[in-house]
C-alpha cells in the first residue's frame, strides 16, 4: 500500500472500485413543515435548554443543523473518498495496520489516516492507547517516539512496524485509532464547517484538508487554509455564497500543495473534489463518480 506525504499528517496514491448505498444530505430551512417563525422560537428553546445545561451558542447552532457528513452512512462515505487519495482504495478499513516510512520527513506514516511519528499525533495515538491498556504491543516503544517526535528519524524503533501490524489485529486498537482521527480530523472539521454554514460537500473538503494538512495555525496548516479562503470569500455564515467561497478555499489549498512541490500530484482537488463542486452536488449525493492519481472511483 503506498502513501504519498502528509504536508503535516500523511497521504497517498493508485486505486479500485467499490459500491456502497447511503442516505443523502437533507437541509431544511422548517422542521416537519412548520413556518419559520414557529422554527425560530423551537430553535431559541434549544439555545436556552442548552445555555442551563452549559452548553455554549455555537454547540446549540451545530445541534439545530443537520447531521450532514456526521450521519453514519455520509461518514462512511467521507473514509472512502479519503482512502481513495490516501491508500488507492475505498476499502478504508484494510490500513488499520498499515505502517511505512515513505520518505515525507515524518518518519513511519501508520494506521487509518496516517498518523506519523514525527508529527506528534502518532504517539497522542500510542499514549493514549497505553493507558488504557497498559503492556500492549506498542507500549514499549514509548520512549522513543517522545525522542524521535518531530523528526524523521527511526531511532529506537527497530521492529516498531511488525508491531504495530500485530497490534492492528486488535480490535481496541483499531477502535482506538478510528476514536483518534474523529477527535483530531473528523469532529474538528465537520463542526467548522456548520459553523461557518456549509453543507455535507463542504464538511467534507474541510475534512479532507484537515487530514493532509494537519491542524496547525500556521498558513498552511487547516486552520491557515480557512482564514485565508475567508479574507477572500464570505463563507455563507457570513451571507456569502457556499460554492464560491468553496471554489476559494480549494484554489488556496491546491496553491499550498503546489507551492512545496510544482509536479505534485492534486487530483484529489481537481478531478474529486472540484468535480463534486462544479456539479453543485452540494448535498455530496450519490452517485459519484471521481479520479484520484488517474484511477476511477464510483459510489452509484
Amino acid at each position: 500500500m503506498k502513501r504519498a506525504g502528509c504536508l503535516l499528517f500523511a497521504a497517498v496514491p493508485v486505486l479500485v472500485t467499490a459500491a456502497v448505498c447511503l442516505v443523502p444530505y437533507l437541509h431544511t430551512d422548517s422542521a416537519d413543515g412548520r413556518d419559520g417563525s414557529t422554527t425560530a422560537a423551537r430553535q431559541q428553546a434549544r439555545q436556552d435548554d442548552g445555555k442551563r445545561a452549559g452548553r455554549s451558542d455555537d454547540d446549540e447552532l451545530i445541534a439545530d443543523r443537520p447531521p450532514g457528513l456526521a450521519a453514519p452512512a455520509e461518514k462512511e462515505l467521507a473514509q472512502q473518498i479519503v482512502a481513495s487519495a490516501e491508500n488507492s482504495t475505498l476499502d478504508w478499513r484494510s490500513a488499520y495496520g498499515y505502517v511505512e516510512d515513505i520518505g515525507d520527513g515524518q518518519g513511519y506514516t501508520a494506521g487509518v489516516i496516517g498518523f506519523c511519528t514525527g508529527t506528534h499525533d502518532l504517539l497522542t495515538l500510542v499514549e493514549g492507547y497505553t493507558e488504557d491498556r497498559p503492556g500492549n504491543g506498542l507500549a514499549r516503544y514509548l520512549p522513543a517516539l517522545r525522542k524521535v517526535d518531530g523528526t524523521d528519524s527511526h531511532a529506537g524503533l527497530e521492529g516498531f512496524p511488525a508491531a504495530w501490524k500485530q497490534e492492528a489485529r486488535v480490535g481496541a486498537f483499531r477502535a482506538a485509532q478510528d476514536a483518534e482521527r474523529d477527535r483530531v480530523y473528523f469532529d474538528p472539521a465537520v463542526r467548522l464547517a456548520k459553523l461557518d454554514g456549509l453543507g455535507t460537500l463542504g464538511q467534507f473538503i474541510y475534512y479532507d484538508a484537515m487530514v493532509m494538512h494537519g491542524p496547525g495555525t500556521n498558513a498552511d496548516s487547516f486552520h491557515g487554509l480557512r482564514e485565508r479562503a475567508a479574507r477572500e470569500a464570505d463563507p455563507p455564515s457570513a451571507g456569502g455564497d457556499e460554492k464560491a467561497y468553496l471554489d476559494v478555499f480549494l484554489d488556496i489549498r491546491r496553491t499550498t500543495m503546489k507551492s512545496k512541490n510544482p509536479d505534485r500530484d492534486t487530483t484529489r482537488i481537481d478531478t474529486a473534489q472540484r468535480r463534486f463542486l462544479h456539479d453543485g452536488n452540494l448535498a455530496l449525493k450519490p452517485p459519484l463518480t471521481w479520479k484520484v492519481y488517474g484511477e476511477t472511483y464510483h459510489v452509484p
